[in-house]
């Protein structure tokens, strides 16, 4: 594919803007999918959020671009320094051995292995399994947004390896931070049976407020951040004075705010409010309530 002049120069001006830039589809606080979404949150780990990012669906000439300037035809794409790291995959290798670390000047990761617990019902079934692939071992991995996931599979290499009731765990860097403590079961419900986990670590859940609650709370002076999700034509047929909107500055200010802040996130009836609310839980907030009902139920 050929470049552009003024793309190639539209690129040339991003790349230079910053240390570190990151072409990815969406933002860093709104990752439109897994790929940008991991090796974001492996730059906001490192880097505390100091690098520019573009995110591709904006412009597709940028998007088709970027691509041909590097000669790479993935996104995500990392630059520091001008030159091209490469994508998702060579990110969190170079994340889990440490080069990303060096990279930045920073201090070579902790690879402690985390002391995690395996009830007896859990090794039970995973030995069952990992009996049937001989060669193979119980990976685990933890992501940004505290989302769990169990596989089977051999060795890449960079993994840290752990062990708990006789079973050998293997996860990468970060999975490895986030699972201190953690304890694995094996449960049956009515939906089903199945590997279930406790991550200590994690954020407080997102919690339900009734209407009646917060008013009381609001009353009594509580130190409340109340957020509506609605877009500006909902605002203005239905104002609610005690929010504010979840617009652009809204969100800039979220992304550096005490995480301690109570949020009450609101839309039309509680629905799409509590998408937002468990996003913002996933960014370390540790009180995040969904009002119940949302507007409909607060003005009737």
């Amino acid at each position: 594919m050929s470049l552009e002049p003024a793309v190639r120069e539209q690129i040339e001006t991003q790349i230079a803007s910053h240390k570190v830039v990151l072409y990815m589809k969406g933002s860093p606080k709104m990752p439109q999918c897994g790929f940008s979404a991991r090796t974001a949150g492996i730059l906001d780990e490192l880097l505390d959020g100091d690098y520019a990012s573009f995110n591709v669906l904006e412009d597709e000439s940028i998007r088709e671009g970027i691509k041909a300037y590097g000669s790479w035809p993935t996104i995500p794409q990392l630059y520091v320094e001008g030159e091209l790291v490469g994508g998702c995959d060579i990110v969190i290798e170079m994340y889990n051995n440490g080069e990303l670390h060096e990279l930045f000047g920073l201090e070579k990761p902790d690879r402690t292995p985390p002391d995690i617990g395996i009830t007896d019902a859990a090794a039970e079934k995973i030995r069952e399994f990992l009996d049937a692939y001989p060669g193979n071992h119980l990976h685990f991995a933890v992501d940004a947004g505290w989302e769990a996931q169990f596989q089977v599979g051999p060795k890449q290499g960079h993994e840290i390896e752990t062990e708990a009731n006789g079973i050998t765990v293997l996860m990468d860097l970060a999975s490895a931070q986030r699972a201190r403590g953690a304890m694995i079961d094996w449960v049956e419900t009515l939906d089903g049976e199945g590997l279930k986990l406790d991550l200590p670590s994690a954020p407080a859940p997102v919690r339900s407020m009734k209407p009646d609650e917060l008013q009381t709370r609001l009353n009594a002076g509580e130190r409340l951040l109340v957020i509506d999700t609605r877009n500006e034509s909902d605002r203005r047929d239905r104002p609610l004075d005690l929010a504010r909107p979840l617009d652009a500055d809204l969100m800039a200010e979220l992304g550096s705010a005490d995480r301690n802040l109570p949020l009450v996130f609101v839309c039309k009836v509680g629905e799409t409010s509590q998408q937002y609310a468990e996003h913002y839980r996933k960014q370390g907030y540790t009180q995040v309530y969904n009002l119940e009902g949302g507007v409909r139920a607060l003005l009737g």
